[in-house]
């Protein structure tokens, strides 16, 4: 099938109009201060709302201890 007609700019631009990108929401963490996106959690200390939803500290020993564990578990392979 072949378009007969051409689109105008207005007509073009009018369905573009949608597809602007828009900023992120960010709101200030109350406890440490870094900027998260609104209704989750602070990727910085893990609390939202003031109560503590991930333990980051945990969090990163845990996979400091699982990276260590498989890098002694096959020495000679890297990745």
């Amino acid at each position: 099938m072949v378009v007969r007609m051409r689109h105008t700019r207005a007509h073009t631009g009018n369905r573009r109009s949608h597809h602007a990108l828009t900023e992120p929401r960010l709101s200030k963490c109350g406890n440490c201060g870094a900027m998260h996106l609104r209704h989750h959690m602070c990727n910085v200390c893990g609390k939202y709302r003031g109560k503590l939803v991930v333990d980051i500290v945990a969090k990163a020993a845990k996979r400091e201890a699982k990276r260590k564990k498989a890098e002694t578990a096959a020495p000679g392979t890297a990745k």
